[in-house]
C-alpha cells in the first residue's frame, strides 16, 4: 500500500542549555505543528513511534501525552544517529503493510554541551555498540585524545586524502556550502555564512577537520504524520501529500569491517547497500533526484555519501563539492537546510527534521532557500553501530 506524508513540524534547533524547555516542551511545538500541517487532529493518530537517545525508558510516552491523551501504542526508538529516520521507517511500514491509516513519527533530544563521547549513552568503550568500530580504528591509526567519533571520521577523511588525493580544501567546502545555505533558514542553530578559508582556520577537532565542518550538539524535535492513500481521499489532503516512494534501512555486514578502513567503518557500504534496495524499489535512480538531505555528521561523510549515492565515481566528491555541482545552480541541492554541520544534531530528531525539509522542499514552501522545480527528494540518515536508512520521495 501506498504511504505518504501530509504533515511536518520542527521546533529551531538550538544550543543545549540555552532555552529553558524540557523535551515534552519540545514534542509538543513539533507534533503540534505537524498535526497542524496536515490539519488532522490527534485522536485520529493510531500509532506513535518515538525516536530519542538521551532520555529514560518510556519518555516517548511522557513526551506524546501533552499532543493527547488517547491510548494509542507509543513506540520507543533509539537507533543512534538514524534514530528519527528509524521512527519514520516505523511509521511507513505501519502504514505500508496495512495496520494502520494515520501514524504520528517523533523525534527529539535534550542534549548536554560538548563532544559526544562513545556513543549515545555510551563512556564505557569495551562495553560501548561500537566498540568493534573504534577497534578497526585504533588498529590502522591509534586512539588519540580527541572526541571518539570525530576520529573516526577524521580519520576517514585523512584516508580519503591519502588514496584519491582529496584536499583539505574540498573538504572545508563541504561545511562552507551547508553554512551559506542554512543562512535562509530560520530553524537553523547557525546561520552565519563562512568562506572555505574560514572554514579551515577554524578550531581544530581531529586533523584535518574543523569545528565549522563538524556538527555541533543540539536541542530538538521534529514529526512527521504518515497515512494510507484512503486517509488522504477520506480527509480531502491530496494538497498536502507527499509519498514515500521507497525506503530501505541496512545495518553493518562484513563489508563495514573486512578492510580495516575507516572510509568503511563509519558506514559508506550500509548507506551504498540501502540507496541500491531504494533505487530498485522505487525504479528511479540518482538522476531522478532533485534535492537530497544527507547526514553531513563531519565533512568527509558528505563526500563518502555523494559516492555511496551514486552521484559521483569513488573518490571524485571532493571535485564534486568543489565544483558546484551540490549547490543551486548545481545538478543537485544538497542539504538545503544547512545539514547537520549548520542546522544542527539532536540526535533522535535529525532524521525526521530532514524529511520535514524535503516536503517543504517538494511542496514549494521552503521560503528563500526553495530549490527551484523539486519533484523528487531522498533523504539519508546514518548512525554508528550501525544503521543507514534512505528515503526517497515525490510530489504526486
Amino acid at each position: 500500500m501506498k504511504s505518504y506524508i501530509v504533515g511536518v513540524g520542527m521546533t529551531k534547533f538550538e544550543k543545549p542549555e540555552s532555552r529553558d524547555w524540557q523535551y515534552w516542551d519540545m514534542v509538543r511545538e513539533a507534533g503540534s505543528a505537524a498535526l497542524a500541517d496536515a490539519g488532522v487532529a490527534y485522536g485520529l493518530v493510531e500509532q506513535v513511534p518515538v525516536g530519542y537517545c538521551f532520555q529514560a525508558s518510556t519518555a516517548g510516552q511522557r513526551a506524546v501525552y501533552e499532543l493527547g491523551l488517547s491510548g494509542v501504542p507509543v513506540y520507543n526508538v533509539n537507533n543512534n544517529c538514524a534514530t528519527g529516520a528509524t521512527a519514520l521507517m516505523m511509521a511507513r511500514q505501519f502504514v505500508a503493510g496495512g495496520m494502520s491509516d494515520c501514524v504520528l513519527a517523533v523525534g527529539f533530544e535534550k542534549m548536554r554541551r560538548g563532544a559526544l563521547g562513545s556513543g549515545a549513552g555510551g563512556g564505557d568503550f569495551a562495553a560501548s555498540p561500537v566498540a568493534r568500530h573504534y577497534g578497526i580504528m585504533a588498529a590502522r591509526h591509534g586512539f588519540a585524545a580527541s572526541p571518539p567519533t570525530a576520529q573516526l571520521f577524521g580519520n576517514a577523511a585523512r584516508e580519503h586524502m591519502e588514496r584519491y588525493g582529496t584536499t583539505a580544501a574540498q573538504l572545508a567546502a563541504v561545511g562552507a556550502k551547508n553554512h551559506r545555505h542554512s543562512a535562509d533558514n530560520p530553524r537553523a542553530q547557525f546561520r552565519e555564512v563562512y568562506s572555505v578559508a574560514d572554514v579551515l582556520a577554524a578550531k581544530p577537532v581531529h586533523d584535518p577537520l574543523t569545528r565549522l565542518q563538524s556538527s555541533p550538539t543540539s536541542d530538538g524535535a521534529a514529526a512527521a504524520l504518515v497515512v494510507s492513500e484512503r486517509f488522504v481521499v477520506g480527509h480531502g489532503l491530496h494538497d498536502r501529500a507527499v509519498e514515500i516512494v521507497a525506503q530501505a534501512m541496512t545495518t553493518d555486514t562484513r563489508a563495514s569491517f573486512a578492510s580495516g578502513s575507516c572510509l568503511d567503518v563509519v558506514g559508506k557500504p550500509m548507506t551504498a547497500a540501502a540507496a541500491r534496495r531504494v533505487y530498485e524499489e522505487s525504479g528511479l535512480g540518482i538522476e531522478d533526484v532533485d534535492v537530497v538531505e544527507l547526514h553531513d555528521c563531519f565533512s568527509v561523510n558528505e563526500l563518502l555519501t555523494y559516492e555511496a549515492l551514486g552521484m559521483c565515481a569513488d573518490g571524485a566528491s571532493g571535485k564534486l563539492v568543489e565544483s558546484g555541482a551540490t549547490t543551486y545552480g548545481g545538478r543537485w541541492v544538497v542539504n538545503p537546510s544547512g545539514g547537520l554541520i549548520s542546522k544542527g544534531h539532536p540526535l533522535g530528531a535529525t532524521g525526521l527534521a530532514q524529511a520535514a525539509e524535503l516536503v517543504w522542499q517538494l511542496r514549494g514552501e521552503a521560503g528563500l532557500r526553495q530549490v527551484a522545480g523539486a519533484r523528487v527528494a531522498l533523504a539519508h540518515n546514518i548512525g554508528l553501530g550501525g544503521a543507514a536508512v534512505v528515503t526517497l520521495l515525490r510530489r504526486p
